[in-house]
């Protein structure tokens, strides 16, 4: 289906604009021949309007004839033939105006070549309007697989050393703590399973997320066990803002493998959530062993999130990190957008 028949609103912009070519094409033909102004109206309004139906059929062969792809020679003939076609349509449908109007000889030859060159025109017009718009779909379409793209090397640079740890631990319990570990196993579960449609959306609600980040901190839970604290003071006027998938769960998982983990008595991981003028304020911040060998307190994962977010948001969001002498805090912004 043609793009202009989605909404009621596009094709209702699209006759507008024909009308407004319509009035335009009225005054050329008054200037130029030998028609009223009238007579000139009431020949191009009806004639515009059906030549804008007419303009709509590039739209399929742009689409099959595409710029990058195609011979040139074959795209100039197959383009320059349907607007030959087009042109002898429009001037044809002009003919049978003027004689419904019973214009006789006031509707002269120049009007005539006039009408030819201005359908030639706007066919052509119609055509690189359209190639410009299958140019802004195809780099949705990229930015679409970009996105995807990005989430699954998020998700690739998460899973390994998360499942891997998770696997760890699961093992050593299976000795000692069957019952743990069994509760590990089923928490892994959840969260794996939570993670496997979010390629397929390019935004979901906070308290999905938020629900995402709790399921992971249950499969730490259990790994830490009391070493491991959370806090988590969120307004409930996030949960409708949507957000990119997985910007929250890293962040905690930073917390967790760089802060909580270099602790002997564990530590606290604090979870705050605002609205503010429009934006999303999330924070996390946690406690670290400021003598602890791990070489960086910002990871990959929060550099994905950034550039994730500056791919979606651009400067309207981003996510800073800071450390003092024994804590870290990771305050992430983004606007506050919410389904429609």
């Amino acid at each position: 289906m043609h793009p202009i028949f989605e909404k009621k609103t596009w094709l209702a912009a699209y006759l507008a604009a024909w009308t407004v070519l319509g009035a335009m094409l009225a005054g050329l033909l008054h200037i130029t021949g030998t028609v009223s102004w009238r007579d000139a109206l009431v020949v191009s309004e009806p004639l515009v309007l059906f030549y804008s139906f007419v303009c709509l059929t590039p739209w399929y062969m742009c689409r099959q004839l595409p710029l990058d792809s195609t011979n040139p020679f074959k795209l100039a003939a197959n383009h320059l033939g349907a607007a030959i076609l087009a042109d002898a349509i429009w001037v044809q449908m002009a003919r049978a105006i003027e004689r419904w109007l019973d214009l006789g000889d006031r509707f002269r030859t120049e009007t005539t070549t006039v009408l030819a060159v201005i359908g030639l025109m706007l066919y052509s017009l119609s055509v690189a309007l359209y190639y410009m718009l299958l140019a802004v779909e195809h780099s949705r379409e990229a930015e679409v697989q970009a996105r995807d793209a990005e989430l699954r090397a998020l998700k690739a640079q998460i899973n390994p050393h998360f499942l891997f740890n998770s696997l760890n631990s699961i093992t050593a319990l299976t000795a000692t703590d069957p019952v743990r570990a069994r509760e590990m196993c089923i928490r892994l579960s959840d969260f794996l399973r939570s993670t496997l449609g979010l390629g397929e959306r390019a935004s979901i609600p906070w308290r999905e997320e938020l629900q995402l980040a709790r399921t992971y901190l249950e499969v730490e839970q259990v790994r830490f066990g009391a070493r491991l604290q959370v806090e988590m003071d969120v307004d409930d006027a996030c949960s409708d803002c949507l957000v990119p998938p997985l910007v929250l769960q890293p962040l905690i998982e930073n917390a967790v493998k760089h802060g909580i983990a270099t602790l002997v008595d564990g530590g606290t991981i604090t979870v705050e959530g605002r609205v503010n003028h429009g934006l999303l304020e999330v924070s996390v911040e946690n406690g670290f062993d400021p003598d602890s060998p791990v070489p960086r307190r910002s990871g990959l994962g929060l550099r994905n999130v950034r550039n994730r977010l500056a791919t979606r948001f651009g400067d309207v969001a981003h996510l800073s990190a800071q450390a003092t002498e024994n804590r870290f805090r990771a305050e992430l912004v983004v606007p506050c957008r919410k389904a429609e």
